[in-house]
C-alpha cells in the first residue's frame, strides 16, 4: 500500500519505517526542509532517532502536496502542541478518501480536545483511528516486540489498521473506545513526569509503584468523567502504557520529573530538549478539563504547579502526604 506518515519526530519515523519494512510504499513527511534534506543526504534522524538508519525505499518530504499524493492511509505523528497548526497544512490534501490514523497522544491545549478529534474538525474525515500503547520509537525501531491498540468508533476501520500495522514484533489489538485509548495516552504522560520527580529524589520502588497506582486512579475517573470506559485502561492503553512510560530510560516525561526532582528548572529542561515532553504541556489540559468535570486529580495538579508555577518538589511530597485520609 502506499502510506504517508506526517511527522518526522522519533514516533513517526519509527511507524515509517516499522511499515517500509513489510513493503508498503511509505512517505515521511516534515514541516522543516532543511532537516528532511539532510535526512536524505545521511539516510539517518539523528536529530529525533538516533542511531537507525533510514532505508532508501523510504521517501522523505517537505511538500504537503507530494506528500499525501496517491496515499491510501495518512498515519498523524506531530506532537500534541502543534497538531493542529500541522493539519491546517493538509486541509484539502487529505480527505475522506483517506483512512486517516493518529499516532499523536495528547490533548489540544486550545480546545482540550483529543488528536482524533482535532484532525476531524481540521481535515473534515470522521472516524480516524487512534493507535496508541506501550511503544517506545527507541525500540520499535529496532524490532523490539511490543503489542499496542487501535481504536475506532468504526471498528472496521480499526480491525483495517490492525492487519495494516501488525507484524513479526509488532501485534495490534483493536477496541472500539477511541475515548479511553486516547484519554489513557495523554495523562499518562503527566503521572510520568510524577514518577520522575520521585526518582530524581532519590525515592525507591514503594513510592514509584504508589504513584503510578494511584495515577492509574487518577486516570480511571477522568475517563469516565470524558465518556470513555474505564476498563480501557487496565489494557495497553492504559496501565500498559503508563508503566513503559513510568519507568524507561527512553520516556522524556520521566526524565523531565527525574531532574525537576534533582533540583532543576523546568525552563532549563524545556531548553536543553531536542523533543518534546508531551506531559508538561498537557498537564495544563488536564488540570483544566478535571476541574471543569469536578474530577478529583491531586497526582495531576502537583505535576501542573511543578511544571508551570515553579512549586518545589520537596512542597509537593509534603502536599501528597498530608491530604485528608480516605478509603481507597
Amino acid at each position: 500500500m502506499k502510506i504517508t506518515v506526517i511527522g518526522d519526530g522519533g514516533w513517526g519515523t519509527a511507524n515509517a519505517l516499522l511499515l517500509a519494512g513489510y513493503g508498503h510504499e511509505v512517505t515521511l513527511w516534515g514541516a522543516f526542509p532543511d532537516h528532511v534534506e539532510e535526512m536524505r543526504r545521511t539516510r539517518r534522524n539523528d536529530s529525533f532517532l538516533a542511531g537507525v538508519a533510514l532505508p532508501e525505499s523510504l521517501r522523505l518530504t517537505a511538500d504537503c502536496k507530494e506528500a499525501v499524493e496517491g496515499a491510501e492511509i495518512v498515519a498523524l505523528a506531530p506532537p500534541s502542541k502543534f497538531f493542529a497548526s500541522v493539519m491546517e497544512r493538509f486541509t484539502g490534501l487529505v480527505t475522506q478518501r483517506h483512512l486517516v490514523v493518529s499516532l499523536t497522544k495528547g490533548l489540544c491545549e486550545r480546545t482540550h480536545k483529543r488528536m482524533t478529534q482535532l484532525a476531524c474538525d481540521i481535515l473534515g474525515v470522521k472516524d480516524v483511528v487512534a493507535l496508541a500503547g506501550p511503544t517506545h520509537a527507541e525500540e520499535v525501531a529496532r524490532r523490539i516486540p511490543t503489542t499496542i491498540v487501535a481504536a475506532c468508533g468504526d471498528i472496521s476501520k480499526a480491525k483495517e489498521v490492525q492487519s495494516v500495522w501488525s507484524g513479526p514484533f509488532f501485534r495490534v489489538y483493536t477496541s472500539s473506545d477511541p475515548v479511553g485509548v486516547e484519554i489513557g495516552g495523554a495523562v499518562k504522560n503527566v503521572i510520568a513526569i510524577a514518577v520522575g520527580c520521585s526518582d530524581g529524589m532519590g525515592f525507591g520502588d514503594n513510592t514509584r509503584a504508589a504513584l503510578i497506582t494511584r495515577g492509574l486512579a487518577e486516570m480511571k475517573r477522568f475517563v469516565i468523567a470524558y465518556g470513555g470506559r474505564p476498563e480501557t485502561l487496565s489494557g495497553l492503553a492504559g496501565i500498559g502504557d503508563l508503566i513503559v512510560t513510568c519507568t524507561s530510560r527512553h520516556s522524556r516525561n520521566h526524565t523531565v520529573g527525574e531532574r525537576l526532582g534533582k533540583g532543576e528548572k523546568i525552563g532549563d529542561i524545556l531548553d536543553s530538549m531536542q523533543m518534546v515532553a508531551e506531559g508538561v504541556w498537557n498537564s495544563k489540559v488536564v488540570r483544566e478539563l478535571a476541574a471543569t468535570m469536578g474530577v478529583e486529580m491531586p497526582i495531576s495538579d502537583l505535576v501542573y504547579a511543578l511544571c508551570h508555577e515553579d512549586f518545589d518538589a520537596s512542597q509537593a511530597v509534603e502536599a501528597m502526604m498530608s491530604r485528608e485520609l480516605k478509603s481507597e
